[in-house]
C-alpha cells in the first residue's frame, strides 16, 4: 500500500492541471521540494499510439542551471517519463516504511538502488517504461544540457513528465527549454482532440438554427417582439462562439501553441452569450414584453446581476482557457468558481419565483394563449435544471473516481454536454417564441381593452349599461393590478324619443360581440 505522504505526492504530481499547450516551454522554473525529492512538473497529456511513429514527446534545448557558488561538486538531474498505469514503478520504501522517490540510505544498504538516485523499476505491462534520463552536473559546471531526443509512443495512455533531483544543494537550480508533445492527428492534447470536431458540429448546428430563425425573422419582421430581438442576438453570439472555438482548436492542433487572441475572443463571446441568455430567461419569466410593458424599478437590479455574473464568469473562463491550469491550486480555483455558482443560483431562484407569479396571474385572468406558452416554457426550464443537477452529480462522481486522469479519453464529454444542453434549451425557446403572424397576440397592449370597451359603449347607448374598467395601467405595475369589468347601475333612458330595438335578438348579439371583444383583448 502507498503511504499517505507518497500518495499525496503522486496525487499532486498527477492531477496538477495540464498545461494548455503541446509545446511546453520552461522559463526559469524552480524545483519544488516534495518529500525527499525536488520536482518540476514538465507536463501531462493523453497521447494516442501510432505505428507510424507520429506520436512522440521530444526534448528541445532543455538545460538546467545552478549558481556558480554551488558548482563545486558533481550531481545529477533526472527526466522521468511514465504512463499513469506505471505510477507505482516510481519510488519505493524500505521494510514497508514511508515511500520515497529518491533512494534513501536504508534502501542503498539493501542494494536496491544508489543513494540520491531515482528509484524506479521496469513496468511489467509496458516493457521499456518508465524512461529515465540522467543529466550530469560536473564539478565547476553551472549548466547541464539534456540532448535533444524524441520518445515515440507505442501505447495509448496518459503520459507524465517530471524533472527530479535528490540533492538539497541544487535547490536553487532552474529549468530552461521546451518539450513538444504530438498525437497522430496533430498537437492537440488527446483529451482535447475530440472537442475540435465537436465544435465543428456545433457550429453547423447553430448555422441551421440561424437559417430557421432568420428566415422567420425576415418573413414577419413587422411582428417581431423585443424578446425575439434578444434571441436573435443570442443565436448570433452562439454562432460566433462555436466558430471561434473551432478555429482556436484548429490553430492549436497545427502549431502546438494556443492562439491567445482567438481564445480570448471565444471566451468573451461565450460569456456574453451566457449572460444575455440568463437575462432573457429572467425577463421572459417576469413577463416582459408579453404581460408587462417595462421592467420598471427592477431594471437596475437585473442589469447589476448580469454585470456581476459576466465579470465572475469571464475571469474564470480566461484563467482556465488562456492561462495554465496548473498555476491554480484547488483553493484558488474554488475561489473563482464560487461566485459563478452563486449568481447562477440567484438567476434560477429569481426566474422560477417570477414564473410562478406570472403563471398564477395568467391563470386567474384565464388568458389561455399566453398561459399555454408559459407552461411549456416552465416545463422546458424545469427539465433543463433537473438534467443540469443530475449531470453535476455525475461530473463530481467522475472526477472523484478519476484521481489520476485515467479516463482522459472521455473527459471531453463533460464540457461538451453543457454546450449541448444550452443549445437544446435555446432551440426550445426559439420554437416557442419564433416570429410568426401571431406574434402580436402575445404582446402587451395597454390601451386595447379600454379602447374597445369605449367603442362598444358608444355603440349601445340605448342599452343603458355602463362598464367600469378596473384595468388601470401604470407602468411596470400594470400586470399586478386587478383586471375586471364590473356592471354598474343602469343609466336612465334619456328621453321618450329614444326607441329600444324591436328585435330582441339584436341586443343579445351585440352584447355577445362586446363580450367576445373584451375576452380577446384580455
Amino acid at each position: 500500500m502507498t503511504s499517505p505522504p507518497m500518495a499525496a505526492l503522486l496525487l499532486l504530481l498527477l492531477i496538477s492541471a495540464i498545461a494548455e499547450a503541446s509545446v511546453h516551454e520552461y522559463k526559469a522554473l524552480k524545483f519544488v521540494s516534495k518529500g525527499n525529492s525536488f520536482v518540476v512538473h514538465g507536463g501531462s497529456e493523453g497521447i494516442y499510439s501510432s505505428p507510424s511513429r507520429d506520436s512522440f514527446i521530444r526534448f528541445e534545448r532543455t538545460t538546467f542551471q545552478r549558481p556558480l557558488a554551488s558548482s563545486n561538486f558533481s550531481t545529477r538531474v533526472h527526466a522521468v517519463i511514465f504512463e499513469v498505469d506505471d505510477r507505482e514503478t516510481i519510488g519505493g520504501s524500505a521494510y514497508g516504511g514511508q515511500r520515497a522517490v529518491c533512494c534513501t540510505q536504508d534502501l542503498a544498504r539493501l542494494g536496491v538502488c544508489k543513494e540520491k538516485e531515482i528509484i524506479h523499476r521496469q513496468s511489467a505491462m509496458n516493457p521499456g517504461w518508465p524512461q529515465v534520463f540522467s543529466v550530469p552536473f560536473e564539478v565547476d559546471e553551472s549548466e547541464a544540457t539534456l540532448p535533444s531526443k524524441s520518445i515515440f509512443i507505442t501505447k495509448t495512455g496518459m503520459y507524465n513528465l517530471y524533472f527530479i533531483h535528490c540533492d538539497s544543494s541544487l535547490q536553487d537550480a532552474v529549468l530552461e527549454g521546451k518539450t513538444v508533445w504530438k498525437n497522430p492527428t496533430g498537437y492537440l492534447p488527446g483529451r482535447m482532440a475530440p472537442l475540435m470536431k465537436f465544435y465543428g458540429y456545433m457550429s453547423l448546428a447553430f448555422v441551421i438554427l440561424g437559417i430557421f430563425w432568420f428566415s422567420q425573422y425576415a418573413r414577419f419582421w413587422k411582428e417581431v417582439l423585443p424578446v425575439q430581438n434578444c434571441l436573435t442576438l443570442v443565436i448570433t453570439l452562439g454562432m460566433l462562439e462555436m466558430a471561434l472555438w473551432y478555429f482556436d482548436y484548429v490553430e492549436f492542433n497545427e502549431t502546438g501553441v494556443r492562439p491567445i487572441g482567438i481564445t480570448v475572443w471565444a471566451v468573451t463571446f461565450g460569456t456574453i452569450k451566457r449572460t444575455v441568455s440568463r437575462l432573457i430567461v429572467l425577463m421572459v419569466a417576469m413577463g416582459y414584453g408579453v404581460v408587462r410593458p417595462t421592467l420598471g424599478g427592477i431594471t437596475f437590479k437585473i442589469v447589476t446581476l448580469g454585470a456581476t455574473f459576466f465579470i465572475a464568469s469571464e475571469v474564470l473562463e480566461l484563467v482556465e482557457n488562456v492561462g495554465t491550469i496548473s498555476d491554480l491550486s484547488g483553493k484558488a480555483r474554488l475561489f473563482l468558481v464560487m461566485p459563478v455558482g452563486l449568481w447562477d443560483a440567484v438567476f434560477i431562484l429569481w426566474t422560477f419565483n417570477s414564473l410562478s407569479s406570472t403563471l398564477n396571474k395568467l391563470q386567474a385572468r384565464r388568458i389561455m394563449a399566453k398561459l399555454d406558452i408559459y407552461r411549456k416554457f416552465t416545463n422546458a426550464l424545469m427539465v433543463a435544471v433537473l438534467v443540469s443537477v443530475g449531470w453535476i452529480c455525475y461530473e463530481i462522481y467522475f472526477k472523484s473516481h478519476d484521481t489520476y486522469n485515467e479516463h482522459w479519453q472521455n473527459a471531453w464529454i463533460i464540457p461538451a454536454f453543457w454546450h449541448v444542453l444550452s443549445f437544446s434549451l435555446l432551440c426550445v425557446i426559439c420554437i416557442l417564441w419564433a416570429p410568426s403572424q401571431n406574434s402580436t397576440s402575445y404582446v402587451f397592449k395597454d390601451h386595447l381593452l379600454s379602447l374597445k370597451t369605449s367603442k362598444s359603449l358608444t355603440s349601445f347607448p340605448h342599452m343603458g349599461l355602463v362598464f367600469e374598467n378596473r384595468y388601470a395601467y401604470s407602468g411596470d405595475e400594470d400586470f399586478d393590478k386587478d383586471s375586471t369589468l364590473t356592471l354598474i347601475k343602469p343609466a336612465p333612458l334619456p328621453s321618450s324619443d329614444f326607441r329600444i330595438p324591436s328585435d330582441p335578438m339584436l341586443g343579445s348579439k351585440e352584447l355577445s360581440n362586446l363580450d367576445s371583444e373584451v375576452e380577446k383583448t384580455a
